[in-house]
C-alpha cells in the first residue's frame, strides 16, 4: 500500500452549496456526525469550507437575534488548503501540523482541480502508525 492521499481519504462526502441555508447544513452535519465538509459552486468549483464552528456562529446568531441564520456562503471559510490526491502522508502531516488559519481537522482532495475526498487528522494518523508498523 503507499501512503498517500489517495490511499486514506474518505471518498463518501458530505458537499454544501453556497446558498444552503447554514442550519440546514448544521443540521446535517449533526445528523451524519461530520465536522464539515467543502462547499461547491453549481459549476463544481471549490469555493469555500464549512465546519462546526461555522455553524456555531451562526446557530448561536440565530438564537440570540431570532434570525434564520444565512447562506453558507456567509459562514464558509474561503481561506483553506488542500491536497493533491497523489500526495504524501508526511507532507499533509507537515501541513497539519503547521497550523495556520485553515480548516484544521480536515482537507479536502483534490484530483484535477476538483474535489474528490477529504483527508482528516485522523486518516494521517492512522496512515503514520501503518508506516511504523512497516519499518524492519
Amino acid at each position: 500500500m503507499g501512503f498517500t492521499a489517495r490511499d486514506y481519504m474518505s471518498r463518501n462526502l458530505i458537499r454544501f452549496s453556497p446558498e444552503m441555508e447554514v442550519l440546514e447544513a448544521a443540521g446535517i452535519m449533526v445528523e451524519k456526525g461530520i465536522y464539515g465538509g467543502p462547499v461547491i459552486d453549481r459549476l463544481g468549483n471549490l469555493v469555500g469550507v464549512l465546519s462546526e464552528t461555522d455553524c456555531l456562529a451562526a446557530e448561536m446568531q440565530a438564537g440570540y437575534h431570532g434570525s434564520r441564520g444565512g447562506r453558507v456562503r456567509d459562514f464558509m471559510c474561503t481561506e483553506f488548503e488542500t491536497v493533491d490526491i497523489d500526495d504524501s502522508i508526511m507532507d499533509i502531516a507537515k501541513l497539519l501540523h503547521g497550523g495556520g488559519q485553515f480548516y484544521h481537522r480536515g482537507l479536502p482532495v483534490l484530483k484535477n482541480s476538483r474535489v474528490v475526498g477529504n483527508i482528516s487528522l485522523r486518516d494521517v494518523l492512522h496512515a503514520l502508525q501503518e508506516m511504523e508498523q512497516e519499518r524492519p
